[in-house]
């Protein structure tokens, strides 16, 4: 036994311990750790985080020797070929043309099933008492890489049983309808992709806006921000959020019987004016003689 295994056993504090217990439970203490020379030529990656270089030309029993996988003559085996290259031919493109285009006018919504949020809400991620905005489905990852707005789609509609009251970008008629009858309310209003990144950081109200005019249950006392929410300049977005069928945030602004459009008025609200022409005529027929 080493001495100083022998000199621990022979303290006092150590009364009740056999000699066998106490030097295998103190002899990696008693002894300092040694690692053979040879561990360093046996550290490696995790298998699949490296990937072996193919080696070119160095024989036919690697795959790739000789011809290198280029194959025999031509521009193919000498040098590079540009995409779409026809060798001089008249291109692809060019005779048959570059078929669709890219809309510049569309948006990148994320969509969000109200199952996903029920799921949510029993999970305890989500607070059923409080608005449910975009600052709490990003913050409780029941949303990610949001882009252009969120849109609240109705699967697994027959699952909701809390009344929530939520806030998004874009609601379906039937997500709208199914919130609304287990007692909660959708608005919609309008965000930027700017916005949305500075709502995540905390730096913008969710909520309001010069324009606005929500009221939602369980809402808080309203904080200052340093920045404030956008509203809509476009024409096919304020016609949007004014539209009380989408539960616009801006449909207060729509008087009794007026639609959301911009341009197109509603029919029996504009005022008839009589053109002075058709007086002159009718006052022009009384005059005559024959």
């Amino acid at each position: 036994m080493p001495p100083t295994l022998q000199k621990a056993v022979r303290t006092p504090w150590f009364p009740s311990l056999s000699i066998s217990r106490i030097s295998t439970s103190f002899l990696p203490f008693l002894y300092p750790q040694q690692r053979p020379a040879s561990i360093l030529s046996g550290i490696s990656d995790n298998p699949g985080a490296y990937h072996k270089k193919i080696r070119r030309g160095r024989g036919p029993s690697s795959g790739k020797g000789k011809t290198s996988g280029r194959g025999h003559k031509g521009q193919k085996q000498h040098g590079k070929v540009p995409r779409g290259f026809n060798g001089g031919q008249t291109p692809d493109e060019v005779v048959h043309g570059i078929r669709g285009f890219d809309n510049v006018f569309s948006v990148d919504m994320k969509p969000l099933n109200l199952e996903k949020v029920q799921s949510w809400v029993d999970q305890g991620r989500l607070d059923p008492s409080k608005p449910i905005t975009i600052r709490e489905l990003a913050k409780s990852r029941c949303v990610s890489q949001v882009k252009d707005g969120v849109k609240l789609l109705a699967k697994g509609s027959e699952h909701l049983t809390f009344p929530l009251h939520i806030i998004t970008s874009r609601a379906s008629a039937s997500a709208i309808a199914a919130v609304e009858a287990a007692g909660g309310s959708v608005t919609t209003r309008y965000y930027t992709p700017a916005s949305i990144e500075r709502i995540i950081r905390g730096k913008t109200d969710p909520i309001h806006s010069l324009q606005s005019r929500i009221s939602v249950e369980g809402q808080q006392e309203r904080k200052q921000y340093d920045m404030r929410l956008p509203d809509p300049t476009s024409r096919k977005d304020i016609e949007y959020f004014r539209d009380p069928a989408h539960r616009g945030y801006l449909s207060h602004q729509l008087e009794e019987g007026q639609g959301p459009s911009l341009f197109f008025k509603t029919p029996g609200t504009g005022k008839f004016v009589a053109k002075a022409v058709r007086r002159k005529a009718a006052s022009a027929a009384e005059n005559r003689i024959w």
